[in-house]
C-alpha cells in the first residue's frame, strides 16, 4: 500500500485505498464508494501538519491532480483545493495580483492552509481563511456545493476537514504590491519594553527570540510605494539557503550532539545578526525557506495577554536548563470571524516553538503549553499539542455550533479520524 509521511516525520499511516481526483465530480465518487462501503475518507495537503489532522485509515486522496487557476474576475481569483502556495503565489504575480496576506511557508496547498488555520502576521489583514469569498466542497452525501456565506461558510473555512472535502478555493485578491523589509536584532528586554508599540506599528510584525540569549530578530514589513530594491542575488541565497538553513541545520545538529554547547551556539548566532532592508514583491518578503526539519508547537493568546506568556517562556527556558536551539517566533493578527480560527473574536498574538527534528523535547513542550492554556490560548490545528475538545470548548465560542453542524452534515463520522475525534470529540458524540 501506498503510505503517507508528513513533512516532519513524525506522522504516517497506510490508508486501505489512495486516489489521485482530477475533479470535484472524482472526489464525490470517492466520498460515495467509501460511505458505501463502510470506509472513512480524508483528503491530504503537502504534509506540512505536525497533528495527524490528514490521516485516514480509509480512502486517502490525494491532491496532485486538483491544481491551478480555474476562474477570476475583479478582486478574486478560484484555484483548484490542491495548488501549491507557491504555484499560487507565481501565477498571481504573473496577472499583478497578491493576496494581502499569507504565512512563511508555501509548499502547502490552498485547501491545507486554510483547513488548519495558517495565520501569519498583520496588524490589519488576517491569516488566509480570512481573504476566502468562496468554497467548494464535497459533502457526505456525495454533492458538490458551494458555499460563500453563512454559518457554513464560517465553520467550513478553518474546518479541519470534517465537514466535507474541500475542492476549490477562492481568494480576495488585490494588486501586485511591494513590502519594505526591515530585519535588525534587538534586546529581548526592549521587546517587552515597547510590545505595545511594536504591534501597533508595522503592518506586519514577526520576530524570533534566541533561547539562552537576550537577543531577537525583529522583521518589519510595510507597503511601499517602490521603487524595488530586492537583495542581490548572492545576498538572497546567503540570508535564505545558506545561513538560515545549512549553516543553521549544521549548528542544531551540533547542538543535538552535543548539547551543553546550545548556549555558545545561540550566543554565537546572535552576535552575527545584521541590520537590513530591502523593497520587494510582497510574497517573497512574507515567505521563507525551510530546510531544516523540525517539530513545532504554536498557541494563540489574546494579545494583551503575549508580554506575560513571553516572560513566563523565557523564565521557563532559563530555569529548566534545557537546550534550546531553535528560535521561538512571535506574530500577531486581528480578529477573525472563521468559528475555529485561532483569532476568532480576539487579537491574537501566536508564540511558537520549535525543536530540532533529531533532538525532541517533549518537557519544553508541555511546559509551554501549560502557559499558554493558562493563558486561555488556542492551539494551532496543524501543530503539536495535547488538548481535546473538553478544553478547547472553554477557548473557542463557537465550538457548541460548530460540532452541531458536524453532527447535522457528517451523522456518520465518514470524514473523521483519531485527531478530529480528540479536538472535537467522537463524531456521533459531537
Amino acid at each position: 500500500m501506498d503510505a503517507f509521511v508528513n513533512w516532519a516525520r513524525n506522522q504516517s499511516v497506510t490508508p486501505a485505498e489512495v486516489r489521485t481526483p482530477a475533479s470535484a465530480a472524482e472526489v464525490a465518487d470517492a466520498v460515495r464508494d467509501a460511505a458505501r462501503t463502510g470506509r472513512r475518507v480524508r483528503m491530504t495537503g503537502t504534509g506540512h501538519s505536525f497533528t495527524g489532522v490528514a490521516l485516514t485509515d480509509g480512502i486517502l486522496l490525494r491532491p496532485g491532480a486538483l491544481t491551478g487557476v480555474l476562474d477570476a474576475g475583479d478582486g478574486w481569483v478560484k484555484v483548484a483545493a490542491g495548488t501549491p502556495l507557491h504555484a499560487l503565489n507565481e501565477e498571481l504575480h504573473r496577472r499583478g495580483l497578491a493576496l494581502a496576506n499569507m504565512g512563511d511557508i508555501t509548499a502547502q496547498t490552498a485547501a491545507g492552509a486554510i483547513q488548519t488555520g495558517t495565520h501569519g502576521t498583520g496588524r490589519h489583514v488576517g491569516g488566509l481563511a480570512d481573504q476566502v469569498v468562496e468554497l467548494e466542497m464535497v459533502l457526505a452525501d456525495g454533492s458538490v456545493t458551494t458555499v460563500r456565506e453563512g454559518d457554513l461558510f464560517d465553520a467550513a473555512r478553518v474546518g479541519l476537514g470534517a465537514l466535507g472535502v474541500l475542492t476549490a478555493v477562492t481568494f480576495r485578491v488585490e494588486p501586485a504590491f511591494l513590502l519594505r523589509a526591515r530585519r535588525e536584532p534587538m534586546a529581548f528586554s526592549r521587546i517587552l519594553e515597547t510590545l505595545g508599540e511594536l504591534t501597533e506599528t508595522d503592518d506586519h510584525l514577526d520576530f524570533f527570540w534566541l533561547p539562552h540569549t537576550d537577543t531577537c530578530l525583529v522583521k518589519r514589513n510595510n507597503r511601499d510605494a517602490g521603487p524595488a530594491r530586492p537583495p542581490a542575488a548572492f545576498k538572497r541565497w546567503l540570508d535564505n539557503v545558506f545561513l538560515e538553513n545549512t549553516l543553521f541545520g549544521a549548528a542544531c545538529a551540533l547542538g543535538a550532539r552535543f548539547p551543553g554547547a546550545v548556549p555558545t551556539i545561540n550566543g554565537v548566532s546572535a552576535r552575527m545578526l545584521g541590520a537590513s532592508e530591502s523593497v520587494d514583491a510582497s510574497y517573497r518578503v512574507f515567505t521563507s525557506v525551510r530546510e531544516v526539519r523540525f517539530l513545532e508547537m504554536e498557541y494563540a493568546v489574546p494579545r494583551h495577554h503575549l508580554a506575560q506568556a513571553l516572560r513566563e517562556t523565557r523564565d521557563l527556558v532559563e530555569r529548566s536548563g534545557w537546550p534550546i536551539t531553535f528560535p521561538v517566533e512571535v506574530r500577531v493578527t486581528p480578529p477573525s470571524d472563521a468559528w475555529l480560527s485561532t483569532a476568532y473574536g480576539r487579537p491574537s498574538a501566536y508564540v511558537a516553538c520549535h525543536v530540532y527534528r533529531q533532538a525532541p523535547n517533549p518537557a519544553y513542550f508541555e511546559g509551554v503549553e501549560e502557559i499558554m492554556v493558562r493563558l486561555g490560548g488556542r492551539p494551532h490545528w496543524g501543530k503539536l499539542h495535547t488538548r481535546d475538545a473538553g478544553y478547547l470548548r472553554t477557548v473557542y465560542p463557537r465550538f457548541g455550533d460548530f460540532l452541531a453542524l458536524r453532527r447535522e452534515m457528517d451523522p456518520d463520522g465518514l470524514f473523521a479520524n483519531d485527531y478530529l475525534d480528540r479536538v472535537l470529540g467522537a463524531s456521533r458524540e459531537a
